[in-house]
């Protein structure tokens, strides 16, 4: 446990003449630094010269209260319950928009006009296919790879194929950045479908170019040999609104990663292929996945959630999909999926038993004081996993999804790192609890 070398730190806010500055004192010194306000009112202290000033640092494990840069992409209000992408609260995004026009929007700041709008989408559908040598990569992963290990590679290999947009010259990667970022989107879908086939051990399917953005995945994932995919569903729709809630959530784990990524100069291709990785892990992409699995282990156990819920208050299960570090209200995205979840699997005609875990376990926790004093509500993960499943998609296959639907929030903070001008390399400092200085000692004299 860290032990504290400082007596007494007071922390107090001054707002002299609507000049806000915060003063921090350190034993018998006072260091006094600007307090930044965002364009929605929220506050930080700029202790950037802290260090210099006192040779202190401030300590923050996990960065709950440490804002690690400015951005114009995303705000959320985790207490009210608020997403809103370039300033459009997600709701009329996900009721009138889709993803294509949701990830230009995100990407270059502004809804696109109708001649803007066709040329993206031409850009990313002329861009669908992948160049015939990389079909050859895939042959040398085993058939029991990691679709998330498969993807991030590719992604990463992708950039050897347009070295003029991988150069690792930022002057360059900019004057490319369109192009870029089109094909990005574009072919992450086919590289995901291509992951899919090559595990189920399917000769790849070609994209079409007169399909949608969802509906040339679905079916690039799913026809068979003289047996096209067909939506009789609206499950195209239910997967374009999936990709569209995930297209960008603010400073999160992996976002954070390709920030990091891109301060070090880092190309747009190296930089989404790092975000992937991090998304891999169960904290974070793998969310709804282990949802699907936790409802699973519920209908087997013949419950209908409603053991479960005591178990998970007493401490021996873990809820699964309730809670969020942002959110302390319900999860905007979590009502919208969860609607759509309803209407996809009453076109589909299933009645699926896990559904009804889900909406009991909801209704559950929203009734129970004890997850309501803890602010533990549906995150968008406990309904998203439905959706996929829904569509016949693999749990395995999950992440991958979410990957894609968050790569247009990934190019654009690369952008935004990429055109600040003033980046510096992210370097954290650390706090130390090793061994002080000691001296070397001969093999023959150790133990």
């Amino acid at each position: 446990m860290l032990k504290p070398h400082v007596k007494a730190v007071q922390l107090k806010a001054s707002f002299k003449h609507m000049e806000k500055t915060a003063s921090i004192h350190i034993e018998d010194k006072v260091y006094t630094y600007p307090v930044i306000t965002g364009t929605e009112g929220e506050h930080a202290i700029d202790v950037r010269r802290l260090r210099k000033d006192s040779g202190f640092i401030t300590f923050d494990e996990g960065f709950a209260n440490t804002g690690s840069c400015e951005s114009a992409i995303t705000f959320i209000d985790g207490e009210k319950g608020i997403l809103r992408n370039r300033g459009y609260p997600i709701e009329e995004l996900a009721k009138h928009s889709g993803f294509l026009e949701v990830a230009y929007l995100i990407i270059y700041g502004e809804l696109p006009t109708r001649e803007q709008s066709s040329e993206f989408r031409a850009k990313v559908t002329e861009n669908t296919a992948i160049h015939t040598n990389m079909h050859a990569l895939f042959d040398g992963f085993p058939s029991s790879s990691n679709p998330m290990a498969i993807l991030s590679s590719m992604l990463n290999a992708l950039g050897c194929y347009y070295p003029e947009m991988a150069s690792n010259n930022r002057e360059q990667d900019l004057e490319h950045f369109d192009n870029a970022a089109a094909l990005l989107i574009s072919k992450v879908r086919t590289l995901a479908a291509m992951a899919y086939r090559k595990e189920m051990g399917l000769p790849f399917v070609y994209p079409k170019h007169d399909l949608r953005y969802a509906a040339n995945f679905l079916h690039m994932m799913f026809t068979e040999p003289y047996k096209p995919f067909e939506d009789h569903a609206g499950l195209t729709e239910a997967i374009d609104l999936f990709l569209l809630l995930h297209a960008d959530h603010e400073q999160n784990c992996s976002t954070s990663t390709v920030r990091m990524v891109a301060s070090s100069g880092a190309n747009l291709f190296a930089s989404v292929a790092a975000g992937v990785c991090a998304l891999w892990g169960p904290l974070h992409g793998g969310a709804n996945t282990q949802v699907i699995r936790m409802l699973e282990a519920i209908h087997r156990d013949g419950d209908d959630g409603s053991r479960f819920i005591e178990s998970a208050k007493a401490g021996k299960s873990r809820l699964m999909g309730f809670g969020h570090r942002v959110y302390k209200n319900y999860d905007p995205r979590a009502k919208i999926i969860g609607e759509t979840v309803e209407k996809v699997l009453s076109k589909l005609g299933v009645d699926d038993p896990l559904l009804d875990i889900a909406r009991h376990l909801e209704q559950a926790a929203l009734n129970d004081p004890y997850f309501v004093e803890r602010k533990l509500y549906p995150n968008v993960d406990f309904y998203s996993g439905m959706i996929l499943r829904a569509a016949g998609i693999p749990v395995e296959m999950f992440t991958v999804l979410f990957a894609i639907g968050r790569l247009p929030g990934w190019i654009a903070n690369w952008h935004e790192i990429a055109t600040s001008g003033n980046t510096k390399i992210h370097r954290p400092r650390q706090i130390y609890t090793g061994p002080n200085e000691r001296h070397f000692v001969p093999i023959e004299e150790r133990g």
